[in-house]
């Protein structure tokens, strides 16, 4: 697995990170679910910049195991076409989870494919690569909300 950087403890079974605990007080935490390995770099730089501490998963199925194993993110960066497990799957899943991390759609698939990825759970859709006004609106949002 590909999860870089500590994880958080504040997923169980019977737990779900929700709102009202997630790293309220601390430095937000993103993790970046991407193939693409330089995809991942530019949206790690990308958070970086806004003090963002970063986490990366290569495929759904990561993500969604880092959840499993107690991981808990303000933010996630979900690409669609992904190996082992794409990113309406693994957002699905998390959904279902109940994981209530802002998920985050980023992907170069057309229109057709939006409506689809929304309704699995996610909060926005962004082609890729993101900008840097596009992280700014994700970083404040969390301040907005704090």
């Amino acid at each position: 697995m590909l999860i870089s950087g500590k994880m958080s403890s504040c997923y169980d079974i019977n737990v779900s990170c929700s709102n009202k605990n997630l790293n309220i007080g601390k430095k937000l935490k993103a993790l970046i679910v991407d193939d693409d390995r330089v995809v991942r770099m530019v949206h790690k730089g990308l958070l970086k910049k806004f003090g963002v501490e970063t986490h990366e998963a290569k495929n759904g199925e990561e993500a969604v195991l880092a959840h499993r194993a107690g991981a808990c993110f303000d933010l996630i960066l979900m690409d669609l076409d992904m190996p082992v497990m794409n990113g309406r799957q693994a957002t699905q899943e998390l959904r279902d989870m109940d994981v209530v991390s802002l998920i985050v759609g980023v992907t170069s698939t057309g229109e057709e494919e939006k409506e689809a990825f929304m309704n699995a759970g996610l909060d926005y859709y962004y082609q890729k690569p993101l900008t840097v006004d596009v992280v700014r609106l994700l970083v404040e949002k969390f301040k907005d909300d704090a």
